[in-house]
């Protein structure tokens, strides 16, 4: 292994697909921990009105992320 191999940054070599992808999924798990922490926390009625972003938030990234490939 080269020096220039190992110090290659790992998110360079991500193509712009898969970061939009990792985005979408990093959302809808903070919205998803979020949801948790004001269930238990706050109250249960915004806990799941926050928990609704969820299926939500996935299902605009497979709008974007399909319209991208067709």
């Amino acid at each position: 292994m080269t020096v220039a191999q190992e110090n290659r940054n790992p998110l360079t070599s991500v193509s712009a697909f898969h970061r939009t992808k990792l985005v979408f999924l990093a959302a809808a798990f903070v919205s998803f921990l979020l949801s948790v922490g004001l269930w238990f926390l706050v109250d249960r009625e915004v806990g799941l009105f926050v928990g609704l972003w969820v299926p939500a938030i996935h299902s605009l990234g497979t709008l974007v992320l399909t319209g991208e490939r067709s």
